[in-house]
């Protein structure tokens, strides 16, 4: 909990986003019901509005408005197929795992396509939710309708939070083709999930089957790998569980009664979105009791109910794990690796600019990439998170991923103060900078060729141990560990030799004007060496193995 409230909120962004999305999803509902629509309608508005907020996540404002625009495209034509084959469920099962796939497989156009496959996903599972006919069609239409244009007016003409505070830039997702895409690879292994759950849900309540698949799905949102995912299913299942006791405290005793109950959904949607980017577990406790408190609306809320939607949530979460683990899975390691080299790269584009704005150039800019950098740490939090969570088993690999994550922050604020050095006029400008810039760069690139040897190395080690042992492999991949770290030094004495060279008059100490942005020169030299350590272990000890 406290981590909840402590947690930096720059521009209490978090904040007003929350409370702009309770602002949005009570209009919505607000006008459902000055429309005379039906309860489920009401419902189904209030979650399309949720959606809109909470997924639309383009770079631009322009964007955001594209998207939200086509969110209908996306929703409408799975909601008629849904409701319409509500009584078929041989043919309603296999088109909710046809959604389940594209929607996932619509992930590799990036932002746009994620909310647009999310709300497809959530149109099919809502009708399951309510039991929708195709009869209540025209009204449900008319809900999402009124609901997405309550919560584009919120967003970008009352509340445009925006237009202030540009949102966050989503990195790219990792490169391949077919399936060594990581998209493509998810929607294999999500849609495997899916149909698992649904099979082994439908077992435990022909009802409420869907709580399995709605988990597994949400479990790959925002996974890249292995690890990532098994971990957010545990927080999944922690967060449901939390949920359901304090549903049985809060909803239960209010049988559905209308305004105590909107007034804790208002409190839940604002929990959702306070919460979500710091805890999921806590986003989810904040999910499952607002779910709670709608089946009391509905009349269906019994203690019954919340232990079988714990049932079910452990299905999906099982399913997940095993999907993820079996079916064409993505290690952790190598998505991990490729972050973390995606980060480095950024610290060299930074360096690379910052000298050439130093040297005078009108042009450069380090900005933007300093930015990308602290966009790219996030990314790596996350893909390290299974290494650095309590329960990783992995304590050797817990402390070493620690150490990344610690040393790039530094890295990242002694690029931020560099950056704001170089965005001054009057800094200024001696050879030592310069020969710094290149000693960093040159750093960055034994860092990159090490880890590359490193990876050669143990692959050449394996196929080794096939052939004479692995005794033999062992002790033949410690002898290239130790050479390799003997090359990249070497590369990076070098470097910093050729950068002295090229100023052969520069005096020990710098100038007043370039003391600053020497000083946080010399600290990333610093920290780039450190990061040398926990990043080119030996081979037998990868920084991240799974």
């Amino acid at each position: 909990m406290k981590r909840i409230f402590v947690a930096p909120d720059p521009g209490h962004l978090r904040l007003r986003n929350a409370s702009r999305a309770v602002l949005g999803i009570a209009l919505a509902v607000a006008l459902a019901e000055l429309a005379g629509l039906s309860l489920t309608a009401s419902i189904t508005g209030g979650l399309a509005a949720l959606l809109a907020l909470f997924t639309v996540a383009d770079a631009t404002v322009r964007a955001q408005r594209i998207t939200t625009a086509l969110l209908p495209a996306a929703g409408l034509p799975v909601l008629a197929l849904a409701t319409t084959l509500q009584g078929a469920p041989l043919g309603r099962d296999a088109a909710f795992l046809a959604v389940v796939f594209c929607g996932v497989y619509a992930r590799r156009w990036g932002p746009r396509g994620h909310a647009l496959g999310i709300f497809a996903f959530m149109q099919f599972f809502v009708v399951q939710f309510l039991h929708a006919v195709p009869a209540d069609l025209p009204e449900l239409y008319l809900a999402v309708g009124i609901a997405l244009a309550a919560a584009g007016a919120v967003r970008f003409v009352v509340w445009p939070i925006e237009r202030r505070t540009p949102p966050a830039a989503v990195p790219a997702p990792l490169p391949g083709r077919g399936l060594a895409r990581p998209t493509t690879r998810q929607a294999f292994q999500t849609t495997a999930a899916c149909a698992f759950a649904l099979a082994v849900g439908q077992l435990l309540s022909e009802e409420r089957w869907y709580w399995a698949v709605g988990t597994a799905w949400w479990i790959f949102v925002n996974t890249a790998s292995r690890g990532e995912t098994l971990v957010r299913g545990f927080r999944r299942v922690l967060g449901t569980v939390l949920g359901i006791l304090a549903g049985l405290v809060l909803a239960l005793p209010l049988h559905g009664a209308p305004g105590p109950t909107a007034v804790l959904v208002a409190v839940c949607v604002f929990g959702i979105f306070y919460t979500a980017p710091v805890s999921y577990s806590w986003m989810m406790l904040a999910v499952t009791v607002m779910a709670g408190l709608l089946y009391g609306l509905l009349g269906v809320l019994t203690p019954g109910l919340l232990v079988l939607r714990a049932a079910e949530t452990g299905v999906g979460a099982l399913f997940a794990a095993l999907a993820v683990t079996f079916v064409l899975p993505v290690t952790t390691h190598a998505t991990n690796d490729a972050w973390i080299q995606r980060a480095l790269l950024a610290v060299r584009r930074c360096t690379a600019e910052a000298a050439a704005r130093l040297a005078g150039s009108p042009t450069a800019d380090p900005a933007p990439h300093a930015a990308e950098l602290e966009v790219l740490l996030g990314r790596v939090r996350m893909a390290l998170a299974p290494l650095v969570h309590p329960l990783s088993p992995f304590r050797d690999r817990r402390v070493r991923a620690r150490q990344v994550l610690a040393l790039l922050d530094d890295c990242a604020r002694e690029l931020r103060g560099l950056t704001a050095v170089a965005a001054d006029p009057d800094a200024g400008h001696d050879a030592r900078l310069a020969a710094a810039c290149w000693r960093v760069e040159a750093a960055v690139e034994a860092l990159l060729r090490g880890r590359e040897r490193v990876l050669e190395g143990a692959a050449r080690e394996a196929a080794g141990a096939a052939r004479t042992g692995s005794e033999a492999a062992g002790a033949l991949g410690s002898a290239r560990g130790a050479e390799t770290a003997r090359e990249a030094a070497g590369g990076a004495e070098a470097a910093g030799s050729c950068a002295r060279e090229a100023a052969p008059g520069a005096p020990e100490a710098a100038a007043p004007d370039g003391a600053p942005a020497l000083a946080h020169l010399r600290g990333l030299e610093r920290l780039l060496a450190e990061l040398d350590g926990p990043l080119r272990t030996a081979p037998r000890s990868l920084l991240v193995r799974s």
